[in-house]
C-alpha cells in the first residue's frame, strides 16, 4: 500500500541537563506538573480514567498554541519505562479538526557516564487534506515545554 502523502512525521531532540529518568517520570507518573513547568504553554492537565503510567489512561491537555487556548484528550498507547518511553494518542480535541491520526512518542535517553541527556519529541500525523500545514508550530511549542521542564527539574536538585 503506498502511503498518503498527508501522512507526515516530524521530530526533535532536546538536549536536558536533569536525569532522563525524572525527565520521563514526568509525563509517565505526574504530567500534572507540565502546567508547572511551562504556565505558559500548558495551563492544565486531568488524568481522566485509568492510571498514571498504564495503557488506556485518559489524559486532557489544556495548552496554548499561536496564542490560542485548545483542548486534546490522549490515551497513553504504549509505555516502556526501561526505555523512558510513552506514547499518546490524540483520540478527542482541537488538533482532531485537521488530523485523521496523531500519536506523540517521548523518549529519553540518558547521557553516558554523566547527568541529562537528550528528549525525543516526534509526531505522527495524518492530516485531513492537503490544505491543513504539518504541526511544525506545535513541534516547537514542545521544544519550549520540554526547556521548561529540564529548568523545573534541575532547580529541584
Amino acid at each position: 500500500m503506498l502511503k498518503s502523502y498527508l501522512h507526515g512525521e516530524v521530530e526533535a531532540d532536546v538536549e536536558i541537563k536533569a536525569p532522563a529518568t525524572k525527565f520521563f517520570h514526568i509525563f509517565a507518573v505526574r504530567p500534572q506538573d507540565v502546567s508547572k513547568a511551562s504556565p505558559e504553554t500548558v495551563q492544565g492537565c486531568r488524568v481522566q480514567g485509568g492510571q498514571m503510567g498504564r495503557v488506556g489512561t485518559l489524559i486532557t491537555w489544556n495548552y496554548v498554541l499561536d496564542g490560542k487556548p485548545n483542548v486534546a484528550k490522549d490515551r497513553i498507547e504504549a509505555v516502556d519505562p526501561k526505555k523512558n518511553m510513552i506514547k499518546l494518542k490524540v483520540i478527542e480535541g482541537d488538533l482532531m479538526q485537521e488530523f485523521k491520526s496523531f500519536l506523540i512518542t517521548i523518549q529519553v535517553t540518558p547521557k553516558q557516564g554523566g547527568p541529562g541527556g537528550v528528549a525525543k519529541l516526534k509526531m505522527t500525523y495524518e492530516r485531513i487534506d492537503e490544505n491543513v500545514a504539518h504541526p511544525e508550530t506545535l513541534l516547537q511549542t514542545g521544544v519550549e515545554m520540554f526547556k521548561d521542564i529540564d529548568e523545573m527539574l534541575l532547580s529541584k536538585e
